[in-house]
């Protein structure tokens, strides 16, 4: 199995922390997203290790919660020592339901309404990360409006285009996220900002996209980053405190992926870290990171029922799934590959040849095609792996379908942590 949570029982089911998959279907329904609290626990806190082995402690990880935001997400990470980042009010707002003192937060997004800014402000979020000259000036005016000093850090693109999809690549040039180091944008901003009596920078941040597999970017972003960390030394007599590297730890949704443990990242991101310091003559930065799918993402599973099978000769076979495109929009998006089962067979071979298809009105309504599963019959139970990270959160309402439940589980027992939408909730809004 892909993730650590997740075994064949003895009845040949599919089990997650001690939850056999089947139950779990027949006490909440599907389309249902379920979670392992023990494996998100774990991941945390080899996160948080790796922080007191590489740099003694002077730093700490920050969850990445667009990947899955709700209260519970953010107790649990708060609890193993985590930081959180969110990217909308609507994140910021959830996270400070749930209990995160504000000065744990950082506030990323390329457009901040003035709004979201506001609401930063007010509840003291201890990091705005800025993305764009325009929102440094209208920052500067929200917090003389409040008679505070916004603490910020600027977003840098530092030229690395990481290996991966065209749609996940954020540290290159051409991305419509933060300030280019290349043609002189960063210098100009941060040269704006010492202008400015109500801002106050405490660091950079970069982040060169996503699902990467391998080492070689975040360490050249690490040695990027220092070297115009020097550069503001020597240029603005500025000595920033903060250096956030970024996420995009890749994880496995198949056994393709050639996912690196988390430490081999940290241990050679670190070397450059001290080697680069101290050629230039840097005190060692507070260091962040911001993993997010590689917290929640292997585990996380989602079931479906199969509702109907259509078999076309010599085209494909169709399983009809209650769910699709409006809970899991990443194959429709991207193509994402990821490893489907029937829960209820998981003990016999996978050797039936498979297009998963979702219940929208779309034709490109798929998760997965030409997959091996096992052979299935209608009411058979479908178990899609490594869907903790950007599924629940990328879920819409489309046809009007209805957003499923999210399940928490560990060490045998479930709970629930987000409902499942009713019939009511689609027309709450409508007048």
């Amino acid at each position: 199995m892909i993730a650590n949570c997740l075994k064949v029982n003895e009845e040949g089911h599919l089990e997650i922390s001690g939850c056999d998959t089947v139950r779990l279907a027949e006490q909440y329904g599907t389309p249902l997203y379920v979670m392992s609290e023990d494996e998100i626990r774990e991941t945390c806190r080899r996160y948080v290790a790796s922080f007191a082995k590489n740099y003694n402690g002077n730093g700490k990880p920050i969850y990445a919660s667009k990947a899955f935001s709700c209260k519970e997400i953010y107790r649990i990470v708060l609890s193993e020592g985590l930081d959180v980042e969110v990217v909308s009010g609507g994140e910021l707002y959830t996270a400070l339901q749930a209990g995160v003192p504000g000065s744990q937060i950082h506030f990323q997004g390329n457009n901040k309404s003035v709004g979201e800014l506001t609401m930063a402000i007010e509840n003291g979020v201890g990091d705005i990360v800025v993305d764009n000259r325009e929102e440094l000036e209208r920052l500067e005016t929200i917090a003389m409006e409040h008679n505070m000093v916004a603490p910020v850090s600027f977003r840098i693109k530092p030229g690395i285009d990481a290996h991966t999809h065209e749609f996940i690549r954020t540290g290159q040039i051409d991305s419509k996220f933060g300030l280019d180091l290349a043609s002189g944008e960063a210098m100009d901003a941060l040269r704006r900002a010492q202008q400015l009596e109500h801002i106050v920078v405490k660091g950079l941040h970069c982040h060169i996209g996503s699902q990467i597999l391998e080492k070689a970017p975040f360490v050249h972003a690490a040695e990027v980053m220092l070297q115009f960390f020097a550069k503001i030394r020597d240029e603005l007599g500025m000595t920033l405190e903060t250096l956030n590297l970024g996420g995009g730890f890749g994880i496995h949704y198949t056994e393709q992926d050639d996912a690196i443990p988390y430490e081999e990242y940290m241990g050679d991101v670190s070397a450059m870290v001290h080697s680069k310091c101290q050629e230039l003559g840097l005190q060692l930065p507070r260091i962040y990171i911001e993993p997010g799918r590689s917290i929640v993402g292997e585990a996380g599973i989602t079931l479906y029922t199969v509702g109907s099978i259509k078999e076309i000769p010599g085209v494909r076979n169709y399983v009809a799934i209650d769910g699709g495109m409006f809970d899991n929009p990443r194959y429709a998006l991207y193509q994402s590959s990821y490893t489907c089962l029937l829960a209820n067979k998981a003990s016999q071979p996978a050797d039936y040849v498979a297009t998963i298809a979702g219940k929208c009105c779309e034709s490109g309504d798929l998760i997965q095609e030409h997959t091996l599963i096992q052979k299935p019959e209608i009411g058979d139970l479908v178990a899609v792996l490594s869907t903790g990270a950007y599924n629940y959160s990328m879920a819409s309402n489309y046809n009007r379908n209805l957003k499923p439940a999210c399940v928490m589980v560990s060490h045998g027992e479930s709970r629930i942590v987000i409902k499942g939408e009713t019939y009511e909730d689609l027309v709450r809004n409508d007048v």
